[in-house]
């Protein structure tokens, strides 16, 4: 099992989508536009095939944030989205990503943060986020393998490597 976690409005529907999509095709070329997509309420369970494996994705809507950790049992990977155009947002995605560290189920968990949405105009760059979220702090001292990607859940940039990560970690 693998938790797709963040905000409200980070874009954690639309990646899933796209990522199905990506498994689906196997090519970037035929994503074709972006869905529309409503903010989740509730949990949506995805599989995805992915070189004839099977990988269950869980996404749990923003506002279930409280309730989270009742899905942290038996996962092996989180993938932890955050909206890099939404200044706002930066520091309670902070808050968020550290209680999701810090619970005991989840220290032998992969994660993975996804600072999304890179195709606009607005966003941060990498250092200013890592900056702001104190990654080499959060590196030193949480217990899980961390890793950082920059995607665009819209345009598809990152999408294969995000993929890549998910293969490599479900073994």
């Amino acid at each position: 099992m693998c938790l797709l976690l963040g905000a409200t409005g980070v874009g954690k529907t639309l990646l899933l989508k796209r990522l199905q999509k990506l498994c689906q095709t196997g090519s970037q070329e035929a994503l074709g536009e972006a869905p529309v997509t409503l903010p989740t309420v509730g949990t949506n369970l995805t599989d995805l095939i992915l070189r004839k494996r099977k990988i269950t994705v869980r996404e749990l809507g923003g506002c279930m944030g409280p309730i989270w950790p009742k899905y942290y049992l038996d996962v092996r990977c989180v993938l932890f989205v955050v909206d890099c155009a939404n200044v706002v947002q930066i520091s309670s995605s902070c808050v968020q990503l550290l209680s999701v560290l810090s619970s005991e189920p989840l220290q032998s968990a992969a994660v993975l943060i996804l600072f999304n949405k890179r195709d606009l105009p607005c966003t941060m760059s990498l250092v200013e986020l890592k900056a702001l979220f104190r990654m080499e702090d959060i590196l030193r001292s949480a217990p899980q393998s961390i890793s950082t990607l920059e995607i665009s859940a819209r345009s598809g940039q990152g999408l294969q490597e995000l993929l890549s990560w998910l293969f490599s970690k479900d073994r």
